[in-house]
C-alpha cells in the first residue's frame, strides 16, 4: 500500500506541476487530459455530469483555466493528499488544495479547499476517472473574488 500511496502522491504532484504551468501560459491544457481516463464522471452542487475525453474535455479546462487567470488565480498548491484504497485497481484520494489570487483590490488570497478524486490503475498508470467538489462558486464569493 505504501507504494501505492507514493505513486499516487507523485502522480498528482505532476498534475499540480502541469495545472501551474497551463496558469502561467507555459504549457497547452492539453497536455493535462493525460491524467483522466477516457471516461469520467463529476460531482459538485451543481449536478453530476459525465463526459468524455476528448476535444470537449479540453475546451471545458481552457475554458476553466482562462476563467481562473480572470480572476487573478496565481498557483495552485496541493497542502495534503490523502488515499484510500477501494480495492487493487481503484483509489479514492483526497487532495486538499490552497489557491492563490492576486486579485485587483486583494493581493496573496488564499482559499483551500478539496476535491476527491476516484483514481483507477490502468497498464501501471493512474487514469482519473471521477471527481468531487463543492460549491467552487460560493467559497470564491466569500472571499470576495469573483
Amino acid at each position: 500500500m505504501k507504494i501505492m500511496e507514493e505513486i499516487l502522491r507523485r502522480f498528482f504532484e505532476r498534475y499540480e506541476s502541469m495545472a501551474n504551468q497551463v496558469l502561467a501560459g507555459t504549457l497547452p491544457v492539453g497536455d493535462t487530459t493525460s491524467a483522466f481516463a477516457s471516461d469520467f464522471i463529476a460531482a459538485s452542487p451543481a449536478g453530476v455530469m459525465t463526459g468524455k475525453n476528448d476535444e470537449t474535455l479540453t475546451a471545458s479546462m481552457e475554458k476553466g483555466y482562462a476563467r481562473y487567470r480572470a480572476i487573478g488565480t496565481r498557483e495552485l498548491k496541493i497542502r495534503k493528499t490523502t488515499v484510500t484504497p477501494i480495492d487493487a485497481l481503484h483509489f479514492l484520494v483526497q487532495v486538499d488544495w490552497r489557491s492563490v489570487f492576486d486579485a485587483e483590490e486583494q493581493p496573496n488570497v488564499t482559499i483551500d479547499f478539496e476535491v476527491h478524486y476516484l483514481v483507477q490503475l490502468r497498464d501501471g498508470e493512474p487514469k482519473i476517472f471521477g471527481w468531487i467538489s463543492g460549491d467552487e462558486e460560493a467559497v470564491l464569493k466569500e472571499h470576495g473574488i469573483d
